[in-house]
């Protein structure tokens, strides 16, 4: 079995994986008794008390038998447990204390020294009650919701002085019921208001909320018994480390997708709207793109398999279960009713055919880049790799297929095509890489060192387990920077800290996110555990658990405030420790020229435009950082925006300006420029692109500055080092 690490920062699209699953489990899809417009205002008659199905049982045990047989940390299901997994459900269900009222909480205590036996007999019971308390109650406060803007009665006094606290983690739970349906209304005038300051009238406001909350309803009747179990079974695994955990058939399979980078179906990315399954992109090269049917905004009407199978519905469906009537082996047909997006009529639909085939998800795939800059009259081009996640396909290496995918052999592969075109030098971009698979990081780690050790692995039983690379071939020995922040987590900290231990290239960006343990997949008879095996250390013999990798030289990040961000955020993670360090020899003296390369950066930085932009988000993140009220007096909330929309204008315009770029009219054009700027980052069609005649915005072309400025520091590296830019590998 591949060790393989993963991340809770680390998510795939969840429609792409759902949208193209080839999964094995059986659909056990369910037509919603409701539409949204049709709910009863009724929680008697809409609510359903959600109840384990009969195999979670031995499930459970089973879980428990993996966990105690084979989890790094020694397993102890004791009254400790009990409690801290009683504590953790109910905070992963109700961590703004909304639902949960004190009498609720108190009911609840009954189980702080249980639930440990419960669970080692299956009984699952309890975690199911507090569920359904929770499921009640969510489905009370969205009736409440609905009402208040459905009723024309129902006033909002926007003159009063009060607030809305924004985080209630810390708050004492509600006192009574009454209390509860206090925090609802508030938060019901909050989205009127909010909406209101858009300048659209009450009764616009009504509607649109209305519709929001109806289909919120419509989601939350259609949780079933499975979503129960596997959040509960999360708060279980992850009371004794935050990367253990359950994957039930369907959600395995979409991890094991995830790293592979292909599946089998159609290559559509889906997700609900107004209980339609809405296509919302085509992946490029895929079957649905190919085909030229299937356009975003398309609604999924109804799904029939092969050339004559009978349609069915999927009004009202979750995506997941649309998706497992879609989903199908490669070379097989599925037949889609869908209402066109440019249909003129809103009941016109169309039928169309598609033949499955394997998908390869690029988004997540290794890229390539050239950045140009200007220095001394000079055009210097930097090469730079952009890889979001660490990937392998195991089945097709194990299957000894020649072609397999691989994130080291895509790497490989851009690095010999930016070599031939003469490049000053690389930046391998991991920001928001959030791991993926160790024998990658290693053999990634390969094409920048001539042999040598790369990351030790310690197990459980105290073995030292030492990964290395013995090809003595350099694919790549120019100049190297890696370019990480807080995002960068478990198997990009390991190639991060081998390339800083080597000195064979500098590390620049944040503080890594801190993840430095080892998960294993281990098949089960229902889906398949995720289980914390080891941890890793660098080759210098320091673990990266919480402290992460510390970058050569530090860029401004706004997430480096958030408290919330990293492994040392999260409850049950293990602690940070040391072994002994494993021989290596560094490439050359990088550290020495640090001061001087650190000097650099701040004298050119220090006045740059983009870098005082940073900082100013920052400074004003900070100072607003323990604010916790949100007015819902109209004048106060409508003052504040204003002042805000202001201070984003201004500090946009200065940036601009100091750029040469001409300066924005309105805080609309700021809006617009960064919803653009999102879509481009998310790699959705942009209005440019959807209308060629347009002409791209200013920041769809601006070159990211993290970017420019590694490529100066490189290019301050090889001064540094001598005229030419000669390969630190060959000076050794």
């Amino acid at each position: 079995m591949c060790n393989q690490i993963s991340s809770v920062v680390y998510r795939f699209s969840l429609s792409l994986l759902l949208a193209l699953a080839l999964v094995s489990s059986p659909l056990k899809a369910q037509q919603p008794v409701y539409l949204p417009a049709d709910i009863p205002l009724d929680v008697a008659q809409i609510y359903q008390e959600l109840k384990p199905a009969p195999e979670y049982t031995e499930t459970t045990k089973n879980i428990i038998r993996q966990m105690i047989r084979n989890h790094y940390s020694d397993i102890v299901l004791n009254d400790s447990f009990s409690g801290d997994l009683l504590d953790s459900f109910i905070k992963n269900l109700d961590s703004t204390r909304i639902y949960f009222t004190a009498a609720d909480i108190a009911e609840f205590e009954q189980y702080r020294n249980q639930l440990d036996n419960l669970l080692e007999d299956g009984d699952l019971t309890p975690g199911y009650l507090i569920y359904n308390r929770f499921q009640h109650r969510m489905i009370e406060r969205l009736v409440y919701s609905i009402r208040q803007v459905e009723d024309e009665g129902t006033g909002f006094d926007f003159t009063l002085d009060e607030a809305l606290e924004i985080d209630r983690s810390k708050e004492p739970w509600a006192a009574s019921y009454a209390e509860l349906k206090d925090l609802w209304r508030k938060r019901v005038k909050s989205n009127v208001l909010s909406l209101k300051l858009t300048d659209k009238e009450i009764p616009e406001v009504r509607d649109l909320l209305s519709k929001r909350f109806r289909s919120q309803l419509s989601q939350v009747l259609k949780t079933n018994g499975l979503d129960v179990y596997q959040r509960y079974m999360d708060a279980m695994t992850m009371s004794f480390d935050p990367h253990t955990q359950y994957y039930a058939p369907r959600a395995a399979e979409n991890f094991n997708m995830s790293m592979r980078l292909s599946l089998e179906g159609i290559g559509a990315v889906l997700t609900t709207e107004d209980e339609y399954t809405k296509v919302v992109s085509i992946v490029t090269g895929g079957p649905a793109d190919l085909a030229g049917q299937l356009k975003p905004s398309d609604r999924i009407v109804s799904v029939a398999q092969g050339e004559d199978g009978a349609f069915v519905d999927v009004v009202g469906w979750r995506v997941d279960d649309v998706v497992q009537l879609i989903r199908g082996a490669k070379g097989s047909v599925v037949r889609l009713n869908i209402i066109p997006s440019a249909a003129e009529n809103s009941l016109s639909t169309q039928t169309i055919s598609i033949t499955r085939d394997t998908v390869k998800l690029e988004d997540q795939s290794a890229k390539k880049e050239i950045v140009e800059i200007n220095r001394d009259g000079r055009n210097y081009k930097l090469g730079v790799i952009e890889l979001p996640t660490f990937y392998s396909d195991f089945e097709a290496l194990q299957n000894r297929d020649e072609n397999y995918r691989s994130s080291t052999r895509d790497v490989h592969r851009l690095l010999d095509e930016l070599k031939a075109e003469g490049v000053d030098g690389i930046v391998m971009d991991l920001r928001r890489n959030g791991g993926g698979s160790l024998s990658e990081a290693n053999s990634l780690v390969g094409l920048f060192i001539r042999r040598g050790p790369t990351v030790q692995v310690r197990n459980a039983d105290g073995s030292n387990i030492v990964q290395g690379d013995p090809d003595p071939e350099i694919v790549y020995e120019g100049p190297l920077a890696v370019l990480v922040n807080r995002l960068s987590a478990s198997a990009s900290e390991i190639f991060a800290g081998a390339i800083q231990d080597y000195q064979r290239g500098l590390i620049l960006g944040g503080q890594t996110f801190g993840k430095g343990t080892v998960q294993e997949l281990i098949p089960m008879r229902e889906g398949q555990m995720k289980i914390t095996r080891a941890k890793f250390y660098r080759i210098s013999g320091e673990s990266t658990q919480h402290k992460g990798v510390t970058p050569d030289i530090f860029f401004p990040d706004l997430m480096d405030i958030m408290d919330d961000i990293g492994e040392s955020a999260l409850p049950a993670a293990l602690p940070w420790d040391t072994i002994a360090a494993n021989y290596y020899r560094p490439y050359t003296d990088l550290r020495a020229l640090i001061p001087s390369l650190r000097e650099l950066h701040d004298a050119r930085t220090q006045h740059d435009p983009d870098f005082d932009y940073i900082r100013a988000q920052i400074k004003r993140a900070e100072a607003n950082k323990d604010r916790n009220e949100l007015t819902l007096n109209e004048e106060k909330l409508k003052r504040e925006r204003e002042e805000n929309d202001r201070w984003r204008l201004e500090l946009e315009n200065t940036r601009r300006l100091a750029k040469g770029l001409e300066p924005l009219k309105d805080i609309a054009a700021l809006d617009e420029t960064d919803a653009e700027s999102e879509e481009s980052l998310a790699g959705l069609d942009t209005d440019a692109q959807l209308n060629p005649e347009e002409s791209v915005s200013d920041a769809a072309e601006e070159t990211d500055p993290l970017l420019v400025e590694s490529g100066n520091i490189l290019l301050d590296l090889i001064r540094l080092q001598g005229a030419t830019a000669v390969s630190v590998a060959a000076k050794q």
